[in-house]
């Protein structure tokens, strides 16, 4: 029931009883049931990758800083965002077929979609039934300003919230949503825009804000935030269409990064992942790297930084993400190989406060198809990269993103990549078939591989990989191991996540977001179960903090 019909309920009941009404509750009950009349709600559903997540959750504080209040479904919104993904054919197919779900189930609702897809193809989806604007990744960060622009209002449309017992004067009523034209004009042959929407998208290599937000998983949104640091991409690989729709690489200032930490910490979240396109090229952009001196952080380790005092490269923010927030665990995505430096494996390594989990995307065990690929790397550097971290970390998970499929890949080519990946000590992997994208070179290029021949090295590697990964959790049986429980708990077990990025299983009800020293007992499911032999809670002295002054 919605919280209209309650407040009413409630009302309508007081007034048939001919119960005395408090004024005070009588006037907040009218307010909030003009406000949530009146008042503009949206929901953000989100398509792809981790960075689209985390634009996901930064559009969803600007349309609440705007005055618009978040629906809890599609179906109850009126304003509905899809930030959608464009790394293969079939997110664009999922994306699409969410626009005309929504336009049939909500069809009084107005659609704004956004993301990769909307950058790359605006026409395309403008011309779909119930989209009203599309938004490219260049305008995302003014989205509520295209959207749901805080406009006067004479005094008597002014309405009042509630937080915190304060009066909250801010929204936007469903009277003012924008309609401005902001319209670029459709290429040659692209399809018709639907009539009344709007499309603003530009050059996104001019491009240079970053949107940075917390994402919270669905299910875990007390222990395991995501906060993206990084995003777009300087590299040129022949198979991806990210740069084209991201632009190129940004980072987020370092003092942001530690301030958002920071507040997640205050917040009492524990772990923390950080995340971007080209994670390891942090800070290779920021205009005010320039004469580096160094100052001493820790017994044999130097931060590089400018003479103001700001790191100039992605070691250098771990380390000051370490001295400068009580942060008890930082957890890295994936690093490309040649980012993994001899001082960052060290650094993983050797600090208890870091994820023992590396993600080192690799793409094809051969030669020629990884330059087919245009990937800057060779097969031997790769192995030798991920036999480091192995001989570093002999218990972390060592994950990898291979494709197969890629044009003109033959059989023998295939077999390097499948031996390649039996050899290396890898825990998981994430087995991709190629889809080609318009505007890339490897669209264009000869002998495409059959879907059916695709499809059935996906299939090998992916079983492959089984088998590696359950071999790698029986090894842990009978061993004691760390892991922070999540939220959720089903069949008598909480849902845990260890710190080598296992899936755990733990007897009986615990409390969400608590480090906890299990010892393994079976692997079942696709998970580790075991029991516990200590949790620490919040605020309990730890082996973690290790602080030093940054700079």
């Amino acid at each position: 029931m919605s919280w209209t019909a309650i407040f009413a309920q409630r009302l309508h009941k007081q007034s048939v009883q001919k119960q005395p009404c408090n004024p005070v509750s009588t006037y907040y009950v009218s307010r909030v049931l003009r406000y949530y009349r009146t008042v503009a709600s949206f929901y953000v559903q989100n398509f792809g990758c981790r960075a689209t997540q985390a634009d996901g959750a930064a559009i969803e504080e600007q349309l609440r800083e705007s005055g618009l209040h978040r629906a809890s479904a599609p179906g109850e919104a009126e304003i509905v965002v899809l930030n959608t993904c464009t790394v293969t054919a079939a997110a664009d197919q999922d994306a699409r077929a969410a626009i005309r779900r929504i336009a049939h189930e909500n069809p009084g609702c107005q659609i704004l979609v956004t993301g990769c897809y909307a950058q790359r193809a605006p026409e395309e989806l403008a011309a779909l039934p119930g989209v009203k604007w599309v938004v490219g990744n260049s305008h995302k960060h003014r989205l509520a300003e295209i959207a749901a622009p805080l406009v006067p209002r004479a005094p008597e449309e002014t309405e009042i919230r509630f937080e915190g017992g304060a009066a909250v004067r801010n929204f936007v009523p469903l009277t003012r949503l924008s309609t401005s034209p902001h319209s670029l004009k459709a290429e040659a042959g692209s399809p018709t825009p639907a009539a009344g929407s709007r499309i603003f998208v530009s050059d996104i290599f001019a491009h240079t804000e970053l949107l940075a937000a917390p994402v919270f998983d669905a299910g875990n949104e007390r222990t395991r935030p995501n906060l993206k640091v990084q995003d777009g991409c300087d590299n040129r690989c022949s198979f991806c269409v990210i740069p084209y729709v991201r632009g190129q690489s940004r980072s987020l200032r370092p003092e942001e990064v530690i301030r958002q930490v920071n507040g997640l910490v205050e917040a009492g979240y524990r772990e923390v992942v950080i995340s971007g396109i080209n994670l390891g090229r942090w800070g290779r952009d920021l205009a005010d790297v320039s004469r580096p001196s160094s100052v001493v952080s820790a017994p044999g380790a130097r931060v590089s930084v400018t003479e103001q005092g700001t790191p100039k490269t992605f070691v250098d923010l771990i380390r000051c993400l370490l001295q400068e927030t009580a942060l008890e665990k930082l957890r890295l995505s994936s690093v490309e190989p040649m980012d993994w430096s001899d001082e960052l494996i060290r650094l993983v390594a050797e600090s208890p406060r870091i994820a023992k989990h590396a993600h080192v995307p690799m793409q094809s065990g051969s030669d020629t198809v990884l330059r087919r690929m245009r990937r800057k790397y060779r097969p031997w550097h790769y192995q030798e990269k991920i036999e480091k971290i192995r001989t570093a970390m002999p218990n972390a998970a060592i994950g990898a993103d291979v494709m197969v499929g890629f044009p003109g890949e033959t059989e023998f080519e295939f077999e390097q990549t499948r031996r390649m990946v039996e050899e290396l000590p890898f825990t998981y992997l994430h087995v991709f078939t190629y889809s080609s994208r318009p505007g890339t070179p490897a669209t264009t290029m000869p002998n495409q591989v059959p879907v059916r021949t695709a499809r059935e090295r996906n299939r090998v590697l992916r079983e492959l990989a089984a088998e590696k990964k359950l071999a790698f959790m029986r090894s842990f049986i009978g061993k004691t191991i760390q892991a922070i429980t999540l939220s959720g708990f089903e069949g008598g077990y909480t849902e845990a996540i260890t710190d080598n990025y296992l899936k755990l299983r733990i007897a009986e009800k615990h409390d969400a977001n608590s480090w906890v020293e299990t010892r393994v007992e079976q692997v079942a499911g696709g998970a580790l179960v075991g029991s516990i032999l200590h949790e620490r809670g919040q605020g309990e002295e730890n082996y973690f903090m290790e602080f030093h002054a940054c700079t």
